[in-house]
């Protein structure tokens, strides 16, 4: 089992930025064997792919709604350091206001490209963000 925790979300005004984290946990964790991503959803509207990044963090995939905008980045927990997978948001719309979700899946499970919710084996419990205008 994998646990995920998110934080950092809050209420920003548009064309700020705000920085999401989530610590990834689990008895036989590794968290290098792991894709790791971020969902988010709007009210009303169904959960959307925002980006992933490879246990190596050397490949990142993000939708083309953040790009140039949002990175996706990762700490594999070296050194005794914590497993987190960050989200850096910048010049925030309104458009972005969701529940953002971090989201895991062993590498032998992802598929390039697929940005559907299937894949995802864990999820986190969310983290609001609200951009007001």
């Amino acid at each position: 089992q994998v646990q995920l925790v998110e934080s950092g979300g809050g209420l920003v005004q548009a064309g700020g930025s705000l920085r999401l984290s989530c610590e990834a946990s689990g008895r036989t964790l590794t968290l290098s064997n792991y894709v790791m991503g971020w969902f988010r959803q709007a009210p009303g509207k169904e959960r959307e792919f925002v980006a992933a990044i490879t246990r190596s963090g050397g490949s990142t995939q993000h939708a083309d709604s953040v790009k140039g905008r949002f990175t996706i980045s990762r700490d594999n927990g070296n050194n005794n350091a914590k497993n987190m997978v960050y989200l850096q948001m910048n010049s925030l719309t309104p458009e972005d206001t969701a529940v953002y979700y971090c989201v895991a899946t062993h590498l032998l499970r992802y598929r390039v490209g697929d940005t559907t919710t299937t894949q995802w084996a864990y999820w986190g419990q969310g983290t609001q963000v609200t951009v007001s205008s």
